[in-house]
């Protein structure tokens, strides 16, 4: 087919890479514009997709909007059968949605109609959901309202957001070149609305570990916000912890009640295993001790 592809992240790579493999024209990439980066934030560094892209000799669109008409008549000129949409990161006007013959097909990382929305990865783990999936499908103007063509599952079982998002950046990009490989057999399927939850976008305030909750709460935030990692703050400086287990103890909530730094939750406990401070690598609980000092009876 004649595809349009539209993704900015690491996320939609493998759904870019698998969609040449399987031997489609891919006629363009759009992605956001390149964001200032480098050590010192000045250079400016183009998106995992739109370095992909070029690296597989696609040509590169960057628009900063996709509302003005010239940027619209430019999309539909490319006489694409279908766009293929992976966490872009712009809204997609009505007539960018109805201009490829087939339409627009997103992979979203969410078995919809539950979490809809920005961030599905880091809320389904934040709920304590036991599995969740990726899903084909079939875009309208709505928020993640259009019907399903494909979907996949996964437990999951444990695993941290980054885990998660790869394994469902690779799912969704093989749904996808099943899709796209007859999509006669995928009939655009309409989701039951019961059940809907959305996905708000991450706030920065939620990735402080909040030792009020339970141990097994405080546990999802770990693994919902590796990366880059949710934090505790001790002596002025912010910890990050990116492995955590549920430990045995109770206390005042945020006390560390050992010498091996768990924490008193809002009920039972909590230990980091691997741990980061800033400008450092990771490292054991173990070895954070042995130059940074937590003694027990530390309100963290």
């Amino acid at each position: 087919m004649r595809v349009i592809f539209m993704g900015t992240p690491e996320f939609a790579v493998p759904a870019l890479e698998a969609l040449a493999a399987a031997g489609h024209d891919v006629v363009a990439a759009y992605s956001q514009p390149p964001r200032p980066g480098g050590r010192r934030g000045k250079a400016l560094t183009p998106s995992p997709v739109h370095a992909r892209a070029e690296a597989l000799g696609i040509p590169v669109r960057t628009p900063v909007s996709l509302k003005g008409a010239d940027e619209q008549a430019a999309f539909a000129a490319l006489g694409a059968d279908v766009a293929v949409v992976a966490a872009y990161g712009l809204i997609l006007p009505r007539p960018v949605l109805e201009a490829p013959r087939l339409g627009c097909l997103n992979i979203h990382g969410s078995l919809l109609p539950r979490w809809r929305g920005a961030a599905p990865v880091q809320r389904a783990i934040l709920a304590g959901d036991a599995e969740t999936g990726v899903g084909i499908m079939q875009m309208e103007a709505g928020l993640d309202t259009g019907p399903v063509r494909l979907q996949g599952r996964t437990p999951i079982d444990g695993k941290t957001a980054g885990e998660l998002t790869a394994e469902l950046a690779a799912m969704g990009a093989r749904l996808m070149v099943q899709v796209l490989g007859d999509i006669s057999a995928h009939p655009a399927v309409p989701q039951p609305q019961d059940g809907v939850t959305y996905a708000a976008k991450i706030d920065k305030a939620e990735t402080r570990l909040d030792f009020t909750q339970t141990a097994e709460e405080v546990e999802r935030q770990v693994r919902a916000f590796n990366p880059p990692g949710a934090y505790f703050e001790c002596a002025g400086e912010r910890v990050r912890v990116l492995a955590a287990e549920i430990a045995d103890g109770g206390g005042e909530p945020g006390t560390v009640i050992d010498d091996r730094i768990t924490v008193a939750c809002g009920r039972g406990a909590i230990r980091p295993l691997r741990v980061q401070r800033a400008g450092r690598g990771a490292m054991t609980a173990e070895e954070l001790l042995r130059g940074f000092p937590i003694p027990p009876g530390t309100q963290l």
